[in-house]
């Protein structure tokens, strides 16, 4: 099997493939802009203000699977993963507000248990969960989300996949095809044969997967923002999440602080930090924590969300291309949903159960809607 991307659902799919006993080789171009690398990675897809059934099924299942990954990560000696439950806050306005946000968690904990204890906090309780915030903000808290750091989580599944028996190929990859099948790639003049390609190329994939098929995505680019607060412990500092906006804000171990994004449609592949893409980030960020103004700026990051025609994944196999079996259009979720997305579409790829739950249907993410 040739897997083409090796961000987080590439290399999901790589180690469950090479956990199977397939021979798998992960194939990656390293362009900038990779959504992996950019992203922020908040796990908490449970009060999305995503209306559909088919996107709330697979993103809840794989949140509540993520565990279980790290757990399988760790016995193959990888720790580094950057993943915690650390618990999420959504920033209301009012009391009001907020009492309909808690309705809501409550209703969705009767399906999805795992979304943890749900309790309204005023804004000087939320404070003391996330220190820089505003004390006029009342907050729904919730213990069940987490956060991962794509880049180490990604390179964990990589190592992890290696070790299994998986190979890793730099280069960038042109599909193969013959009589409507699968032979291969050729990365760098060399011929790589295979009977299965997965396409996990993101962004880029419907550009990779052209002379084959037509899949629908676009990029989005992101932009995002990294703080420093030195000598703080911010290892269990809750995501936030304002209800009034689609920016966030997460930390991580080390007085990092990640604050973001942008969402730019049309942007095509324009790898630049913008003026209007900081000022967006830093306003957004200072308006609900005001105390990070005096943090250092450390980073600013780049991405691009791989947007399909709607808010499902694109994933499974290619009518008419046989072996060939797609895996982007995560979108924003990409953090989330891309382990699952990558293991589902290797057992895809390999005939074997999906393992999808009760009600789920791999029709409902056809790759060529």
């Amino acid at each position: 099997m040739i897997i083409v991307g090796s961000g987080i659902t590439g290399a999901a799919c790589a180690l469950e493939a090479a956990t199977l006993g397939a021979e798998a080789i992960l194939v990656d171009a390293g362009l900038d802009g990779r959504a992996t690398a950019a992203g922020a990675g908040i796990v908490s897809p449970w009060l999305s203000r995503v209306e559909d059934p088919a996107w709330h099924s697979f993103a809840a299942a794989a949140a509540r699977e993520y565990p279980l990954l790290v757990g399988r990560l760790a016995d193959a000696g990888e720790t580094e993963t950057g993943y915690r439950k650390a618990g999420a806050l959504y920033l209301c306005d009012d009391e009001t507000e907020a009492g309909r946000v808690f309705k809501r968690a409550v209703k969705q904990s009767v399906d999805t248990p795992e979304i943890g204890d749900v309790k309204i906090l005023s804004g000087l309780s939320a404070q003391e969960l996330f220190p820089p915030l505003r004390e006029d903000k009342a907050a729904v808290h919730i213990t069940g989300a987490a956060r991962v750091d794509g880049r180490l989580m990604a390179a964990a599944l990589r190592r992890a996949a290696v070790k299994a028996g998986a190979a890793e190929l730099p280069g960038t990859a042109r599909l193969l095809m013959r009589d409507g099948r699968v032979r291969g790639a050729e990365v760098g003049g060399e011929v790589i044969e295979g009977d299965t390609v997965v396409a996990a190329a993101g962004a880029w994939t419907g550009g990779f997967v052209a002379g084959a098929a037509t899949v629908r995505t676009e990029p989005q680019r992101g932009q995002i923002m990294r703080f420093s607060l030195p000598g703080t412990d911010t290892s269990r500092w809750p995501v936030i999440l304002p209800t009034s906006t689609g920016h966030y804000m997460l930390a991580f171990d080390g007085g990092r602080i990640v604050a973001g994004a942008t969402r730019e449609a049309g942007s095509g592949f324009d790898y630049r930090m913008t003026a209007g893409g900081l000022a967006e980030v830093l306003s957004e960020a200072l308006g609900v924590a005001p105390g990070l103004a005096g943090a250092e700026v450390a980073e600013t990051r780049i991405g691009f969300r791989p947007m399909g025609p709607d808010i499902r994944p694109l994933l499974g196999p290619v009518p008419g291309a046989d072996g060939l079996v797609i895996a982007t259009g995560l979108g924003a979720s990409g953090l989330t949903m891309g382990p699952r997305a990558g293991a589902v579409a290797a057992r895809v790829a390999l005939g074997t159960d999906p393992l999808l739950g009760p009600g789920e249907d791999l029709a409902a993410f056809d790759p060529l809607r």
